[in-house]
């Protein structure tokens, strides 16, 4: 009888690799949970006055919707644009040459013609790299935490279904209620100790990535 067992396993292990892109983008999604405000009760600076300011409102005046508490809807304005280059070249060169004459008493008649001795050695060398990326574009994020000082910790996830995979566009940082514009807008380069991923999972981006084999003979070839 023959076992069938050893390629079953290998083929649920091959199984399990491709879908572990997925899955652990998924595992990571659980933490851009959404984050739901806490309702307070009613006061009596809640109630209607017809004045221009209250003492519960986000900010100076009553129609300021700005994002100011946990639970908050914040917009973030993506203009992330860098570019970088950088380029080295080094170059060298050594020359050297010798040679000895010796009387003919010491060398009993032997031809020091031959000792001499030249080296030549030349270096060059170059290596340059330039990098550049660009994200602009809108998203929607929460506020998480209220820090000392009124600063605001934001943290949000928008996640794109495909037809063959999905996109995370993820963020995390530190804003300050002043930054916020009064459309409730901030820019990304506003925002202290941003982290920003663009990630892809599924067969899309799977494409993209050599095999898992492949990924790991390139881990132990030592050429």
């Amino acid at each position: 009888m023959i076992r069938r067992f050893p390629a079953l396993v290998a083929l649920t292990a091959v199984s399990a690799l491709s879908a572990c892109a997925t899955q652990i983008e998924e595992k990571i999604s659980e933490n851009y949970d959404p984050v739901y405000p806490v309702e307070m009760p009613a006061s009596s600076d809640a109630l209607a006055t017809g004045g221009i300011y209250t003492a519960s409102s986000a900010g100076l005046f009553a129609s300021d919707r700005r994002a100011a508490r946990v639970g908050d809807i914040l917009t973030v304005q993506f203009t992330e644009k860098f570019a970088a280059s950088k380029s080295q070249s080094a170059s060298g060169a050594r020359s050297s040459d010798y040679e000895i004459d010796l009387p003919n008493v010491l060398t009993g008649g032997f031809d020091d013609g031959r000792l001499t001795n030249s080296t030549d050695q030349a270096f060059n060398g170059r290596g340059a790299a330039q990098q550049s990326n660009s994200l602009t574009g809108l998203m929607s994020v929460s506020v998480v935490r209220e820090l000392p000082g009124g600063v605001l910790e934001i943290m949000g996830q928008k996640r794109l279904t495909l037809n063959n995979g999905k996109e995370y566009v993820r963020l995390t940082g530190v804003v300050r209620p002043e930054d916020i514009g009064p459309d409730n807008i901030v820019r990304s380069d506003r925002i202290a100790h941003a982290d920003i991923q663009y990630v892809g999972a599924g067969d899309t981006a799977d494409t993209a990535k050599p095999g898992w084999l492949r990924r790991g003979l390139n881990v132990i070839s030592p050429l």
